[in-house]
């Protein structure tokens, strides 16, 4: 069986042909809903659905399609009986088996069928049977395609809604409330493949446009704006620039350790012989870069910059194999990803061990008392965010007093949010059903005015549990990181004036680094996976080929986040630093074209033999 579309959108257009329309065919508001008979929430639904049309009239029309709930043989019999019938009649049938009883049962069927004159032998064996059982199934594999899980699932002028059911929600996103479209227009870019890398892209041509423009100076002023706080004698402050590369990027880190940590425990390095491929990859891409700038840059001012070289930027590099769609396997996907992974792991320790200042051994005390004080939290199975994020915030303090980079502060952290057992998700249903359901009869009419406060901290207590606090962490962090933190990022570091005076005295470093992440990258990539296969440690799926994981070590050469981060901290002249941006950024786009130009390459060969 195919796999159900994710996209969000309808996969079937309402066709008045054939399709349960109720209201005008010109309603510019359409409300369609994939639903069962035999389905608790699409009967309380109903309701709701009742209301958004008494509230849009005419402006409005309801189709309704079968989706019956798999394996149950009453939910089925019932779609196929209210198939039986069209236009009003259908209506009729359709109201009849939604609300006859509180629940659908043999004696609702029976009933119906004999309001509609239909015998046990006709539905055995009628025409009219034979063409409902067709329609039911066409209306699943339009549920399926259209990437309705479950029941009910409605879409709203053919994108599918996933809020709430009842009448006010319904009804703000069926008027295209203001919040409502920002949401939703947020909602599709994200799920947009390569809507990372492209808002990466912007914000780096914006930062570049603005550093060669009439503005530049004053922009870079802006960055060296120092904020903080003072208090009397003493304070605490930073310039913009350092807010952003030292504080702002903590949740970067932060989400990039629970990431490390996801992958480590139930991901694709969770085992050893799926981390086994991209773990070697991702060394070899870490040494063969650092070794390359070092044969250029032997010794002299510049060293230090050695591990400029050594990181890949996953945002843009998985937006251009997602650009490339079914040419690239999604298993070279996961693998750049894990690859990328490791090589996060490297680029942390790079700068805690090679990039940090002289260390004050007293904060550096707290700090690991800080640390041990999360120990226990997670020890003692504390599952509340609140007090890991006072000690993270001290934890930041600690290590930016301490001389070590104040962002590893949130990889500790992410180690040590604590992770949960599968919750029992029949038992929470059952539980807040109940909850519900207790409300609902108790004191007549309580649920007019919302729930009791007891009864909203239980149902609180069970949202809690459905997810683990790592992965709520990760979930509401994630996104932001994405989205905003490694945009702002981008302002604020990859501005640099291109002219000739770049250049000027700085050709060493400005090669050594290019040649870092268009030659050692790829070449250390497929030589270290070459070697692990060969010596029988990993093994390359079949679903790519060695050409593909060129391409990809190609890709792997886009180093921009953490590249331009480590410049940061190796270059502390603003002149090599520019240099280095420049290098950087230059080296960025001819990996990403290179990559695209191999990726696109290898998808064409057919036949080509794999080293095993």
């Amino acid at each position: 069986m195919s796999q159900p579309m994710q996209s969000g959108w309808l996969d079937r257009p309402v066709d008045e042909t054939r399709d349960h329309i109720l209201g005008s065919v010109d309603a510019g508001i359409t409300l369609l809903e994939y639903g069962s008979y035999a389905c608790s929430y699409c009967r309380a639904a109903n309701e709701s659905i009742a209301a958004v049309r008494d509230r849009f009239g005419d402006r409005m029309r309801y189709v309704f399609r079968q989706r019956p709930i798999p394996n149950n043989d009453l939910a089925r019999r019932a779609a196929e009986l209210a198939e039986r019938t069209d236009g009003d009649q259908f209506w009729e049938t359709h109201v009849a088996l939604m609300t006859r009883s509180e629940t659908l049962t043999e004696d609702d069927l029976r009933a119906v069928a004999t309001d509609l004159h239909v015998c046990q032998e006709d539905i055995e064996t009628s025409e009219e049977t034979r063409r409902a059982k067709e329609r039911v199934a066409a209306d699943e594999a339009s549920a399926h395609a259209s990437g309705a899980l479950g029941t009910p699932t409605f879409f709203i002028n053919n994108r599918r809604y996933d809020g709430p059911w009842d009448e006010s929600s319904l009804s703000d996103a069926m008027a295209g409330t203001l919040e409502h479209r920002i949401r939703s227009a947020a909602l599709d870019f994200a799920s947009w493949g390569p809507s990372a890398g492209v808002l990466l892209l912007l914000t780096t041509l914006l930062a570049l446009l603005l550093a060669n423009s009439p503005l530049g100076s004053a922009f870079e002023a802006f960055w060296h704006q120092d904020f903080g706080f003072v208090l009397g004698d003493t304070g605490f402050q930073m310039s913009l620039r350092h807010w952003v590369n030292d504080g702002l990027l903590t949740l970067f880190f932060l989400v990039v350790g629970l990431e490390i940590k996801r992958e480590f425990t139930v991901g694709h390095l969770a085992s050893r012989r799926s981390a086994a491929l991209p773990i070697a990859a991702a060394i070899g891409g870490m040494v063969a870069p650092a070794l390359v700038y070092w044969l250029i840059i032997p010794d002299g001012p510049w060293t230090h910059g050695w591990g400029v070289p050594m990181a890949t930027d996953t945002a843009f590099a998985i937006a251009i194999i997602a650009m490339m769609g079914t040419r690239v396997p999604v298993e070279l996907r996961v693998f750049l990803t894990a690859a990328a992974i490791v090589d996060d792991i490297g680029s942390i320790l790079v700068v805690a061990a090679f990039y940090s200042s002289t260390l004050h051994l007293s904060y550096l005390a707290g700090g690991l008392l800080i640390v041990g004080a999360l120990a226990f939290l997670n020890q003692s199975k504390v599952y509340r965010a609140l007090p890991y994020i006072v000690l993270g915030i001290l934890l930041w303090a600690c290590v930016h007093a301490g001389g070590l980079h104040a962002t590893l502060a949130g990889v500790l952290l992410a180690f040590f949010i604590p992770t949960r057992p599968p919750p029992n998700l029949t038992g929470l249903v059952t539980q807040a059903n109940v909850i519900l359901a207790t409300e609902r009869h108790r004191g007549g009419h309580v649920l007019q005015h919302g729930p009791s406060l007891p009864a909203l901290r239980a149902l609180d207590d069970i949202h809690d549990r459905l997810e683990s606090p790592a992965d709520r962490v990760l979930r509401r962090v994630g996104a932001r990181s994405t989205y905003l933190v490694l945009p702002i990022f981008a302002l604020a570091n990859a501005g640099v004036a291109i002219t000739a005076e770049a250049w000027d005295g700085h050709s060493a470093l400005l090669c050594a680094i290019m040649a870092g992440l268009i030659l050692g990258k790829p070449i250390g990539l497929i030589s270290a996976s070459a070697l692990a296969v060969w010596s029988r440690l990993a093994e390359k799926p079949d679903t790519y080929s060695w050409g593909q994981l060129g391409g990809a070590g190609a890709l792997a050469g886009i180093g921009f986040t953490m590249s331009l981060f480590i410049a940061g901290q190796a270059f502390p002249v603003e002149a090599d630093f520019a240099a280095a941006k420049l290098a950087v950024l230059s080296a960025s786009v001819v990996a990403a074209f290179l990559g695209f130009g191999i990726l696109w390459w290898a998808s064409t060969q057919d036949g080509k033999s794999d080293i095993r």
